[in-house]
């Protein structure tokens, strides 16, 4: 059960990321650090299994906190401790409805093309890139830990995730004994060496499609 709980996540090496010579990356990754994100999407990559299983078996949401059981010991998380233990901003906005439409406009712009079709993406989390691209403040403690209490809400249907935040959270939990720790899959953390072959594979994509379209490309015909 505990491999189904992290098939959604991933983690950022940032400091691996900033030595990439593509420069467009490195402008991605540097509008993610500047949004107030770098503290909870490149935190320490660490599992504890056993004691993640029983979170999510005992959890749920109570009070506006998400609660849950973890050897037999209660522990809670509120908003402001999820935010103040990833360094999430508190100000800023809390519905992405109300990004600028321009910003919106742009982002497409900037990145219909390279990152292909957007019917793959929801369109709430377009909207967050075009926030993060335009370089709006967003409520990220308040909108991330909406999403947590999702995640422990069944009812919800939201994919289990975070695992590497919820170990830290549990970590600075009082009087609870985590047991032994997992390193996060390699595989699974982005560094200047995954994204590279990102990007290779992409461009690879790209040329394949060119190469098609010039194969199949209609006969002028003879006049």
């Amino acid at each position: 059960m505990a491999s189904a709980l992290i098939n959604n996540a991933s983690q950022i090496y940032f400091d691996s990321i900033f030595w990439m010579e593509n420069e467009g990356m490195v402008k991605m990754f540097k509008a993610l650090e500047s949004s107030g994100l770098k503290g909870f999407l490149g935190c320490s990559s660490v599992i504890y299994e056993a004691a993640l299983v029983e979170f999510f078996l005992n959890s749920s949401v109570r009070d506006d906190k998400v609660v849950s059981t973890v050897q037999g010991k209660s522990v809670e998380f509120t908003e402001e401790v999820f935010a103040g233990t990833f360094e999430l901003p508190m100000e800023g906005l809390t519905d992405m409805s109300n990004v600028p439409k321009d910003l919106v406009f742009d982002a497409r712009i900037a990145f219909s093309y390279d990152a292909g079709s957007f019917d793959v993406v929801t369109h709430e989390r377009f909207l967050m890139i075009s926030a993060i691209h335009g370089g709006v403040k967003v409520n990220w403690g308040r909108l991330l830990f909406n999403t947590f209490k999702d995640i422990v809400t069944p009812a919800m249907k939201q994919a289990k995730g975070y695992p590497v935040q919820i170990c830290i959270l549990l970590k600075g939990a009082l009087d609870l004994e985590l047991g032994e720790s997992k390193d996060f899959p390699p595989l699974k953390i982005l560094t200047a060496k995954t994204m590279g072959t990102y990007v290779a594979k992409n461009k690879n994509i790209k040329l394949m499609w060119m190469s098609q379209r010039e194969i199949v490309r209609p006969r002028a015909h003879n006049r």
